[in-house]
């Protein structure tokens, strides 16, 4: 009864919704990885990891990176309370997506893709954790702009809704006709815009996963060559970019960043947006580039060259690929 009236809510017509709608949330699937303790990523991501998923087709389903990425184990929990083992089928960083592909059958029905740019301010959706699934959360997109990530990450159009869903990771946003329009990431304190008191949820919209999809199956990853990668993590800051973490071992670190830093130029080009930062680096060629930063350590102007790499690259070889 519950999905009922969320679908009645969201706007498809009543015969639509009388057509098993409880069905659209059997793709809702929970998800668990389990990280060897010297993966890169485990101090700050951690060993044991929990979210969602969707199915996206039979034995496949779509959650987020950083839930499944250098994961030794992951298991796939269905609607019916069934539990299945899974293999990382593909991950991009780019748009922050995992892929999981289920070993055996799950029940379920796929979600379809929806179209994510089609979704505007003030729509309604439906944002549903494998936790909640039997009272999925009404939202509304209270915003649609750009997003970036202090780990190198930036995003064109990201979806942020309100109010706040708090098993966000991984969580699939639903839309009107029952199709999937974005995956959780984040919660952020600001979803109706910079400066504002609204916290909410940050969604990777599904448009970006179409033309990666058939990429991730085939070969785990997109194709092309990959971006650079110099493994800085930055906040802005009174117009300036404060360094807050550089991977161990990573490029940065090798090149002499430290905590502290403050990126000032990508060669002789200033930056002072995380936006400006990663544009530039990316211009500057493919992984493996040598990336000029000009950065301030303590009261020194500095000329760093950090030599790139791809971000995967990075990563423990995880044993589900």
């Amino acid at each position: 009864m519950r999905a009922l009236l969320l679908v009645l809510a969201l706007g498809t017509s009543l015969a639509a919704a009388q057509d098993k709608p409880d069905d659209t949330l059997t793709a809702v699937v929970a998800v668990h990885a389990k990280v060897r303790p010297d993966a890169r990523s485990a101090a700050t991501l951690g060993t044991q990891r929990r979210g969602s998923g969707a199915l996206i087709r039979e034995g496949l389903v779509l959650t987020i990176g950083y839930l499944v990425i250098e994961a030794e184990a992951i298991q796939v929990t269905g609607a019916d309370g069934r539990t299945l083992p899974a293999t990382l089928a593909g991950y991009d960083h780019a748009s922050g997506f995992g892929l999981l592909r289920i070993v055996g059958t799950l029940a379920g029905r796929p979600l379809p893709l929806g179209d994510s740019a089609a979704l505007a301010e003030r729509e309604p959706a439906m944002a549903v954790s494998a936790t909640s699934r039997d009272s999925p959360s009404l939202v509304y997109v209270v915003s649609r702009r750009a997003f970036s990530g202090s780990w190198e990450y930036l995003l064109d159009s990201a979806i942020f809704t309100y109010p706040p869903v708090m098993d966000w990771s991984g969580a699939p946003l639903i839309g009107a006709k029952g199709e999937l329009l974005g995956i959780g990431s984040l919660i952020v304190p600001d979803a109706g815009g910079p400066g504002t008191q609204s916290p909410g949820n940050m969604f990777v919209p599904v448009d970006l996963l179409k033309p990666i999809l058939e990429d991730l199956l085939a070969s785990g990853r997109r194709t092309g060559a990959p971006r650079p990668w110099l493994g800085v993590n930055a906040d802005e800051l009174r117009g300036r970019l404060f360094v807050s973490r550089v991977s161990p071992e990573g490029p940065a670190e090798r090149a002499g960043l430290r905590s502290g830093d403050i990126v000032l130029a990508v060669g002789t080009e200033e930056v002072t947006t995380l936006a400006e930062f990663y544009r530039k680096l990316w211009g500057r060629g493919p992984a493996g580039a040598v990336v000029p930063l000009r950065v301030l350590q303590g009261a020194q102007v500095k000329e760093v060259m950090v030599r790139s790499m791809d971000r995967i690259e990075y990563f423990r070889p995880s044993k589900t690929y």
